[in-house]
């Protein structure tokens, strides 16, 4: 006899209380393995797969791609402990208690790679199982990968990985097929969606048809909803101040320029100012804290776990560096570099978005000069670093061209006055300009 369990959406940690189903992995009648994804959804901190402690047959699925479901509400029900719950391929049937998993991304072995659906007959009624066993499973034909679950259209299979461009387009009426991506081999992108999506509001529109006078609303939901109210209460909570300067970074370019002519991997520039920042806030912890409002305490950290601002299609992100002031500039170019590309792909856990104690801002990779950024709740500073541009400067008394930097620091004046912060991004400039004070300093 088979036992019907029923999987709830897990505690997803880090203070999350809700997520939106982007893509089912599973249908109804489908066998599944202890472990297996069943369910992509996205959370205010990533996109995640959520695997089911349970093995056996899928009974019942419980919301419609892009529902937002509460923690603990149900996610499916499966069948154990019956002939038709083995797995995929022979898999014995799991057993009634399941792996014990349920924390998104974690389980209790190796993640499997994504399995051919299979479907036993299930009596359409209530999408119960039947009483009588099911004949045998028939493996369905597989879907070509990476472009699941987009099938062949008209011109063969549809260059579309990210669930949320499909999700954008789906919700929008627009043929996939008949778009040409601007991604690497032809892959569409959001932006390729959003694109089709302008022309099609400022195509001729029928005289019966009006705009609407309230104009377009868009939720503040997912990660554009939690920045949202993190920002707001960083406003509400923080007495920031700013102070910036500029610095010569001509010798901190020389010096990375030599380090990669010496063919050992590439160090990025990202790294160098991250090593910087390490060395700083030694000098100078108060700036790597933060405020305890109701035990009215500033809290100094021991470690830092440097955060720094990723813009992805989903919005902005800031993935965390884990232990920044215990890396060498090989190692700090090699985890941003990971970090970037799972932020970019929607891969991060919650816990690589959580727990910064100092965040990094290279917004002159977006042409600017400078800013005054908002600090990234509840941490007590933000280094922002504006792009590398050749002006004027006196060097050793003569005018010359030089690479210059806009640095600036935006600090809660709670934890320290403008002496530690001035004194801080004075330290940070003289490494830019100086390398070599990092290194009678560490």
């Amino acid at each position: 006899m088979a036992q019907v369990l029923e999987f709830k959406l897990p505690d997803l940690g880090e203070g999350l209380t809700e997520a939106e189903i982007v893509r089912w992995l599973v249908a109804v009648g489908d066998v599944v393995a202890v472990d297996q994804p069943v369910v992509e959804v996205e959370t205010a901190k990533a996109m995640v797969e959520v695997p089911c402690p349970y093995g056996g047959v899928v009974t019942a699925r419980y919301g419609e791609e892009g529902t937002e479901l509460p923690v603990g509400a149900p996610l499916i029900t499966v069948a154990v402990g019956s002939p038709d719950s083995a797995g995929p391929a022979g898999e014995p049937a799991a057993e009634a208690e399941g792996s014990g998993n349920v924390l998104v991304g974690y389980g209790t072995q190796a993640p499997a790679r994504r399995r051919r659906r299979v479907r036993t007959q299930l009596t359409a009624a209530n999408g119960t199982a039947p009483t009588a066993p099911a004949p045998a499973p028939v493996p369905e034909p597989a879907v070509p990968e990476p472009f699941a679950p987009s099938g062949p259209g008209p011109s063969g299979p549809v260059p579309v990985i990210s669930p949320l461009v499909r999700k954008l387009a789906r919700d929008n009426g627009v043929d996939l097929h008949t778009l040409r991506g601007t991604g690497p081999d032809g892959l569409i992108l959001r932006a390729d969606v959003e694109a089709a999506l302008r022309v099609e509001a400022t195509a001729p529109a029928p005289a019966s048809t009006t705009a609407h006078p309230e104009g377009t609303r868009i939720p503040l939901k997912g990660v554009r909803g939690a920045v949202a109210e993190k920002l707001s209460r960083s406003r509400r909570e923080i007495p920031d101040a700013t102070c910036w300067v500029d610095a010569d970074a001509t010798e901190l370019l020389r010096a990375r320029a030599a380090m990669n002519a010496a063919g050992a991997p590439k160090i990025s520039l990202v790294a160098l100012l991250a090593r910087i920042c390490a060395a700083a806030l030694a000098r100078f912890p108060e700036l790597n804290s933060y405020v305890d409002t109701e035990a009215r305490e500033v809290v100094r950290l021991p470690g830092v776990h440097l955060g720094f601002a990723a813009q992805t299609e989903r919005g902005l992100v800031v993935p965390v560096v884990r232990d920044a002031h215990t890396r060498d500039a090989e190692s700090l170019t090699a985890e941003f570099a990971r970090l970037t590309e799972a932020a970019r792909a929607g891969r991060l856990t919650p816990g690589e978005l959580t727990g910064g104690t100092f965040t990094l801002n290279n917004y002159g990779v977006f042409g600017v000069d400078g800013s005054t950024p908002i600090i990234n709740h509840p941490e007590a500073a933000m280094l922002g670093v504006g792009r590398i541009v050749p002006k004027p400067w006196v060097h050793e008394g003569e005018l010359a061209v030089r690479q210059v930097v806009q640095l600036s620091l935006t600090f809660d004046h709670r934890v320290c006055d403008g002496g530690t912060a001035g004194g801080f991004l004075r330290y940070v400039a003289d490494c830019v300009e100086q390398p070599a004070v990092l290194l009678r300093t560490v």
